[in-house]
Order: structure tokens, then sequence, then C-alpha cells
């Protein structure tokens, strides 16, 4: 045991650079995190930090017993996950950051929710590139390409986009039939609050993707707002067709232009890269990997 609290010292030392730091991090002096260091170094046989009077610094066996010790604890912890997993249910504080598409993922997330009443969740909508690991978060549900290796990834559905009306604009207004005739009609559009950029609408002929300045008469920053006016008759928006699948089933939307949509994008969770993900976490991406698209058609 004092050889497992020695190791656990060097790796904190190792980390932060610095015997005072470390001391006031464990509540001990920065002599007594010297002297911890001293005697791992003298039953190892091998000095591990470079000492001045302003900083210690790993030796190239340090940097060695550095890695070897992570691994160590990577275990330790991952079997305190699996007695988790087998003694008890998935509990405690589960923070999320959501992509801005407002309430469409809630029906799943409260479904989650129900099924484990122990999970407190902390739900951040945002459609910034939040960085996971510095600000806290246990997981993040994103659209597109994940390329950080910090981060695991699972993806949990793919969809496609539709450009949509509401059967009462359609009487009004003639059903385009080319994406050039979209610039007759009445178009409203999603933007980026962060960075005051349009969602371009994924418009494309025989894989060729197709550049048109759309007018932009109605803008939100969230979609459920723009599927709220498309439904009363207000024009024509371009939404992931799991958002509308319930108003193209019962008829208050109808889809157009679909030929020139062809297109698919994944929805993705992602979390740390730790050995093993928490109970709450693994919890959390399965129930969406079976539920999210289920539910919403």
């Amino acid at each position: 045991m004092d050889s497992f609290s020695s190791l656990a010292v060097f790796v904190q030392a190792a980390e932060s650079r610095s015997f005072t730091a470390t001391g006031k991090q464990l509540g001990v002096s920065a002599s007594a995190i010297g002297k911890a260091i001293s005697r791992l170094e003298d039953r190892l046989k091998v000095r591990l930090f470079n000492r001045s009077t302003r900083s210690v610094a790993l030796t190239a066996e340090g940097a060695l017993f550095l890695d070897r010790c992570k691994k160590i604890f990577e275990e330790v912890q991952a079997a305190e996950l699996e007695l988790a997993r087998a003694s008890s249910a998935p509990r405690g504080k589960l923070k999320i950051s959501l992509p801005l598409i407002d309430m469409l993922l809630m029906p799943t997330i409260t479904k989650f929710a129900k099924a484990y009443p122990e999970i407190e969740l902390e739900l951040d909508y945002s459609d910034r590139l939040v960085d996971v690991i510095e600000e806290g978060f246990d997981a993040v549900v994103r659209t597109g390409d994940a390329s950080d290796s910090r981060l695991k990834t699972k993806t949990i559905g793919t969809f496609s986009h539709k450009i949509v009306g509401s059967p009462g604009y359609f009487k009004q207004h003639s059903i385009p039939q080319v994406p050039a005739d979209l610039l007759g009609h009445i178009c409203l559009h999603h933007r980026f609050p962060s960075t005051g950029k349009y969602e371009p609408w994924p418009l494309n002929e025989d894989g060729a993707p197709i550049e048109i300045e759309l007018p932009k008469p109605y803008v939100a920053s969230t979609l459920q707002p723009l599927i709220a006016l498309a439904e009363g008759g207000l024009g024509l928006c371009c939404v992931p067709l799991f958002t509308v699948q319930r108003q193209l089933e019962n008829g208050s939307l109808v889809a157009v232009l679909d030929r020139f949509l062809r297109n698919s994008r994944p929805l993705r969770i992602l979390w740390p890269a730790t050995r093993h993900a928490s109970p709450k976490v693994e919890a959390f991406v399965n129930f969406m990997a079976k539920n999210l698209f289920a539910s919403n058609g």
C-alpha cells in the first residue's frame, strides 16, 4: 500500500512539475513530497527527477516510469468501474453538450432520465466546438466528423436533410421542381449564433454541390422555430429528417426536391478516451444509439 501511495505522489509531482504544488494538492509540505520521491528513487535505484532551486523535470527514466504508472492507475480505475457496474445501477451527475436543435432531442433524453433515475442530468445546448475534457463534459452529441484523439466516438445514426413546407403554403406557391426555383420562394434559414454563419442547404445534383444564394427573409438560431414557421405556412426550411419525421407522417409538412438532397451525415456521441467509459456514460451512449432514431422515425 505504501508503494502504491508513493506511485501516486510521483505521478502527481510529474504532472505538476512542482513539489510545492503537489504538496498543496495532497495537503502536505513540499519537503515531505521531496522525501517521498527520494525514498522511491532509492528503492528503484534510479533518478526520476532533475531538481533545481526553481523547478523539477523528469529524467528519461522518469518519463518511462510515468508512462508505466499511468497504465497501472488506468487498470485500477478499470477494475473499480467493473465493480461499480456489477454492484449498482449507473448514478451521479452526467454533464452533456448537445447541438442547438432545441427540444428535438428531448423525447429520447426524457426516456433516458426515466430509465436511469439515479443519474442527474446537466444539459448544455451549444453549436460551438466545446473542449470536452477542459470543460468537464462527460459526453457530447454532435454532427459531422470527429478528429480529437483524446476522445472516443460512437456513431448513433445517420440522417439526411429535407426541404419542407406546409400544404397551405403550396396552395399559394408553386412546388419547386429544381433548386433554381427556390429563388422565387420564401426560405427560412438557420444561423449559428456562435459564428453568425448561415447553415447551407446541402443541394447537389449527380454528386456535385449546387451553389445558390437563397433569399433569407426569416432567420433563427435554432431549428424548432423554423419548423414552426414552415408548419404555419410562412415558407420552406431545410432541416434534418429526424426533426420533422412526425410532421411528414401526419401531413402537416410536405417534402420537396428530394432528389437534390442525396446526402447523409453522422450523428455522434463523443466522450473522454479513458480505457473504460464510466457506467453512466456507457448507459447514455448505448441508450441514445438504440433509441434516438427509433423514437424520431
